[in-house]
């Protein structure tokens, strides 16, 4: 076997360990309730949506909304706070800026439970138990640090000389950073909105430590279809495909800044 062959036999074996487990989810979910259970599983079988009707038409809806609204609202807040320091950090030289970044980092490098104890008991006092201005609250904690360090690796690459030739032409330097460095970085700032999205958007732990029915989140909701009753593994597999598709959506629609932005992540690492 020459090294063409061996190359796509590499590549095929690949595809089936990353998107096997995905097909199979996808699959289980248009099976009825005694065909997810069949073992081993059948190839022909009559395929049917109802598992997707009945979370549409029951309370899944509410924990998918919530998840999206506390995702998009992360990642929004976490660009808008984290994008003006991660540039900051790339230009300004102060006393202890090295430690100030490690500082940063120290809420991605701790446990989770380590900061989820304290953050329920604060907010028990603050009665924001159960609320989605607590989910975001925490996920911003959490992923404003990521927006700094993955955006000020990318700024660092942007030529100082491009920001200095704006200020001889009158710029100052909000629109310097916003017409020059800013367009220039799109490919990270793309790659760094995906991550974050991601990171609240597949949260379980703090969903299921700080809320109860009214803030629940879709990864969490799932739990509620295995119980010692039953367990639905239809409903579960729908819910988990309905939980993948707006990731996959995004990844397809910046997938041009996602690859260039993660290309140069790793030229520069």
């Amino acid at each position: 076997m020459n090294s063409r062959a061996w190359t796509a036999s590499g590549t095929v074996l690949l595809m089936l360990v990353v998107l096997g487990p995905v097909l199979f989810i996808v699959q289980m979910s248009v099976r009825s309730g005694l065909e997810a259970f069949r073992m081993p599983p059948t190839l022909v079988f009559s395929p049917t949506l109802q598992n997707y009707i009945d979370l549409l038409e029951g309370k899944f809806v509410r924990s998918l909304m919530n998840s999206t609204v506390t995702a998009t609202s992360t990642t929004v807040l976490a660009l808008l706070l984290g994008v003006p320091a991660a540039y900051a950090f790339s230009r300004a030289r102060v006393r202890a800026q090295g430690l100030v970044s490690l500082w940063t980092l120290t809420t991605r490098m701790a446990p989770p439970i380590a900061f989820g104890i304290p953050f329920f008991l604060l907010y028990k006092d603050l009665g924001l138990i159960d609320t989605r201005i607590g989910l975001v609250v925490i996920y911003l904690t959490f992923n404003l640090s990521l927006v700094i360090w993955m955006m000020r690796a990318f700024f660092d690459g942007v030529p100082r000389s491009l920001e200095e030739a704006a200020y001889i032409d009158g710029a100052g330097i909000s629109a310097a950073f916003l017409r020059i460095v800013l367009p220039l970085s799109a490919p990270g700032l793309a790659t760094t909105a995906i991550f974050t999205f991601l990171f609240a958007w597949n949260d379980f732990f703090y969903s299921l430590l700080l809320t109860r029915s009214e803030a629940v989140t879709a990864p969490v909701a799932i739990v509620n279809f295995m119980n010692y009753e039953s367990w639905e593994w239809g409903k579960v597999a729908a819910a988990a495909t309905m939980i993948m598709l707006p990731v996959v959506a995004l990844s397809v629609v910046v997938r041009k800044y996602l690859v260039r932005g993660l290309t140069a992540g790793a030229v520069k690492g």
